[in-house]
């Protein structure tokens, strides 16, 4: 898939990367950084996009949940670990801590999506939504970025030397990039779990 990602990227620049990170950001912004190391791309340019995409992708599923509230969660939303009880949980959480819980969830968990639809189903203010998703989106997208700038530049200069240490190099970056996934999905399903109790 990650091939298929990088023949996307090199064929149709920019746009096509701002799409492909509106639906899968992380693994799309990993490589195109991977790429502008390599100089295909403009580091700033990947990064803007990234941060642009994902907002972009945060606002939609907001927008989701505040148009069709429980009805989304008690529908579609169940085939994503959503439950009526754990929104009404997460309620709390938005009236005590609605700026900080849609930062640390855009850096720390996998349940970017649970939140921002629930974030809509309790009408958090939009604009409130929108400042902590940028900045957390600034968070996540640099420490994206700068994970694809080090592994692509550490490519870069040892392939020169040893023809065989690039593939070592990828293999880091991707291993890197699953670990932070399976970390993140940990955290996730535990708080799930612990929803439904």
């Amino acid at each position: 898939m990650e091939n298929e990602i990088v023949q996307f990227l090199l064929a149709h620049g920019y746009f096509i990367m701002f799409v492909l990170m509106i639906v899968e950001g992380p693994i799309v912004t990993l490589a195109a950084t991977f790429l502008a190391s390599l100089g295909y791309f403009s580091l700033p340019g990947v990064f803007f996009i990234s941060l642009l995409g994902d907002i972009c992708g945060d606002l939609f599923w907001y927008c989701l949940g505040r148009r069709y509230g429980m009805r989304f969660v008690c529908g579609p939303g169940r085939y994503i670990g959503m439950s009526e009880s754990m929104v009404n949980r997460m309620r709390g959480f938005f009236r005590q801590y609605g700026g900080k819980t849609i930062f640390a969830v855009k850096s720390t968990t996998g349940l970017c999506l649970v939140t921002f639809v629930a974030a809509g189903v309790v009408r958090m203010d939009l604009r409130k939504f929108l400042l902590f998703s940028l900045l957390g989106g600034i968070v996540w997208s640099a420490t994206l970025v700068g994970v694809g700038y080090v592994f692509g530049y550490l490519y870069e200069e040892i392939a020169l030397y040893i023809s065989w240490a690039g593939w070592i190099i990828a293999g880091l970056a991707i291993v890197f990039f699953v670990g932070i996934n399976v970390h993140k999905k940990r955290q996730a399903r535990i708080f799930l779990q612990s929803s439904k109790n």
